[in-house]
């Protein structure tokens, strides 16, 4: 019997993808005509005894004018998705004196996975694009005797921007100065307070934003005292089968990824009410329950939700195996983790 035909959306969207990397392709020529050249964003990864995740992307980055402390001046959003991704290109990634050469997707992101055999804590690897200049980059690698990891939402967890609402996430994410994004009350004091009492474990950042933010984001998380961790973004724009990627399938497939890199962590999961973190770490948690400490969720105020267009239903985990919590802000979840003994009194 013959095979049926494919369903013609997909063709389409396929269509928009291809129509999509031809787009950047033509902007590429144009930046290396007027003299530009690619180089490698690094983004800070993670790692176990005896391998690490490299991420990062190569891209054609517009000048973008200093000020004498070194500072970006008045950087906006729009500066970020200004940059132009160079797809497929090859990069060389040196670690310890060993090179290794990795090629860089459609989009231009750099997500590779390459043996190494590293201390535990943050070490230092560097990468280069075409014989340029090499350029540091930072993996944590979780060491063996490590049991506890925290992975945090950022929108509307670590950082107030009403995402689930268009207009206003494109006005955060393209018009709004970094400096000008507010992180959510005690937040910060939080996620220190769970890395002190627990030292070496890791701390990874996992959004739906896209990777253009990176570098806004982990210069806003230094700013305001967030603990450093690994960052976990996805590239905005048609797949293969979608016209858009699936926010919640990016957080499942990462989640699932971390439970399979390291079983012997139990992971805290905190998320907010605003989008659907409480249904994406149900699922989770139903998973793999051994690999999760207890899962934090920070409501909205009655202001942010209205923002917000509203928050999302949390379920009744009274009766889960995992325990569940959700406060206002980050000092209301640091008591109630207490309760439950997840920090140090």
């Amino acid at each position: 019997m013959p095979s049926p035909e494919p369903v013609p959306v997909r063709r389409k969207v396929l269509w928009l993808a291809r129509l999509e990397y031809r787009f950047h392709a033509w902007r590429e020529r144009r930046a290396r005509a007027r003299g530009l050249t690619p180089s490698a964003t690094p983004f800070p990864g993670y790692g176990g005894p005896d391998w690490v995740r490299v991420l990062g992307r190569v891209l054609i980055v517009p000048p973008v004018p200093l000020l004498e402390g070194g500072e970006y001046a008045s950087v906006r959003g729009w500066r970020s998705f200004a940059s132009v991704p160079v797809g497929y290109a090859q990069v060389r990634i040196t670690i310890g004196g060993a090179v290794h050469e990795v090629v860089a997707d459609r989009g231009g992101v750099i997500d590779a996975e390459i043996p190494a055999k590293l201390p535990a804590g943050w070490q230092t690897l560097e990468m280069s694009v075409e014989g340029g200049e090499p350029v540091e980059t930072r993996v944590f690698v979780v060491g063996p005797d490590v049991t506890f990891g925290i992975v945090s939402d950022v929108d509307d967890t670590v950082m107030v921007t009403a995402l689930p609402r268009p207009l206003l996430a494109a006005w955060n994410s393209f018009v709004v100065n970094e400096h000008a994004r507010q992180p959510v009350p005690g937040m910060a004091v939080l996620m220190e307070r769970l890395v002190r009492d627990e030292p070496g474990s890791p701390v990874i950042y996992l959004s739906t934003g896209a990777w253009n933010v990176a570098p806004t984001l982990i210069r806003f998380l230094r700013r305001h005292l967030f603990p450093s961790g690994s960052v976990l973004l996805t590239d905005w724009g048609p797949t293969h089968d979608r016209w858009f990627r699936s926010g919640k399938a990016h957080k499942l497939s990462n989640l699932r990824r971390l439970a399979a890199e390291f079983p012997h962590v139990k992971w805290l999961l905190i998320g907010d009410d605003g989008q659907h973190d409480d249904a994406i770490y149900t699922t989770f948690a139903g998973e793999f329950p051994d690999n999760v400490a207890a899962v934090a969720i920070r409501r909205l105020s009655p202001a942010e939700a209205v923002l917000a267009g509203g928050r999302t239903a949390v379920d009744d985990h009274t009766a889960a195996s995992v325990p569940w919590v959700t406060e206002s802000d980050g000092a209301g979840l640091a008591d109630r983790l207490t309760d439950i003994g997840i920090l140090e009194r």
